[in-house]
């Protein structure tokens, strides 16, 4: 089975596809392809990734590249990224009203730290606080974070016809600040790849499958 949906002829998005994936990457980050979304570009590529620290698993995540050689109104652009980020935060993080923001500035921030220029920019952050009571009073509560978050890449300016800009972009950039939003919600703090890190800035760690639910 495939674990792409690339429309065939799609030279250009085949090629940004291997040279994001051919990137380096911070240690702590892991990857794997996973079978992307048909309907949503007449050319997709997805993954899923994860933040882990000595075996522990910190947040997850999966990201979505779309690319419609027509360029589509909404996006404003021939390419979208599509991302989640997912992490289990500190209790303290259950009284943080701010915690949407400090969401988006991990977002904002992270595109900024890889000079991952974007537009039309969203994120969606839900917090998700489970308390026990009764029997199960004993169980700790929990602080779940779930960020949703879709970019257009926007291509360099490069001499020539429009026709040749629009088709030279480079995702890497994009692939390494959606790690970086990763890191982040997993208590990271920014690090360029292949250098270890300090310690962490917050503990987490990504909610289980049965507590997460259906990410899709």
């Amino acid at each position: 089975m495939s674990v792409h949906e690339i429309r065939s002829g799609d030279d250009d998005f085949r090629a940004a596809i291997d040279t994001m994936t051919s990137a380096p990457q911070r240690a702590e980050f892991e990857w794997r392809t996973i079978p992307a979304p048909s309907r949503m570009a007449p050319s997709t590529w997805a993954c899923t990734g994860e933040i882990l620290e000595q075996d522990e698993e910190l947040a997850s995540g999966r990201l979505v590249v779309l690319h419609d050689p027509a360029g589509q109104e909404s996006w404003d652009g021939t390419y979208r990224m599509v991302a989640l980020v997912q992490a289990q935060l500190e209790p303290e993080f259950a009284v943080e009203s701010m915690l949407g923001d400090v969401a988006w500035s991990w977002v904002t921030e992270s595109l900024e730290l890889h000079d991952a220029d974007a537009r039309e920019l969203g994120c969606t952050a839900t917090r998700v606080v489970s308390q026990s009571y009764g029997a199960l009073a004993s169980r700790p509560s929990t602080v779940d974070v779930e960020m949703r978050v879709s970019w257009t890449p926007e291509p360099p300016t490069v001499e020539g016809s429009p026709e040749t800009a629009a088709t030279v972009i480079d995702l890497a950039p994009h692939f390494a600040a959606w790690t970086a939003m990763l890191a982040a919600a997993g208590g990271l703090p920014p690090t360029p790849p292949r250098i270890a890190p300090i310690a962490p800035t917050h503990h987490a760690r990504a909610p289980r499958p049965e507590e997460a639910g259906d990410t899709r």
